[in-house]
């Protein structure tokens, strides 16, 4: 199973956009300090996540997150639960 997530900072309110195959290590991993970006911004929350079946299919969805319009309603959203509407169309 492979992960897309977007986290957010709780110290600058900056989002992070990112894929992996263990979501649960990667996250400790932000919040230990151990992502070079990621670790100027510590602590992280998980905002948003989604499970793929291949690597690939993950990757695209993150890429999908880093687009100009998905990042504007993801930065717009505070309880981004509306965000399906807009990105899996």
């Amino acid at each position: 199973m492979y992960y897309s997530y977007v986290i957010k900072s709780l110290k600058s309110g900056v989002l992070y956009k990112g894929s992996t195959e263990n979501f649960e290590c990667r996250l400790e991993e932000h919040n230990a300090g151990l992502s070079n970006y990621t670790s100027k911004h510590i602590p992280w929350e998980l905002v948003l996540y989604e499970t793929f079946k291949t690597r690939t299919e993950a990757l695209n969805r993150e890429k999908r997150y880093k687009t100009d319009q998905s990042q504007k309603l993801l930065i717009q959203s505070k309880n981004l639960l509306f965000l399906d509407k807009y990105l899996y169309t």
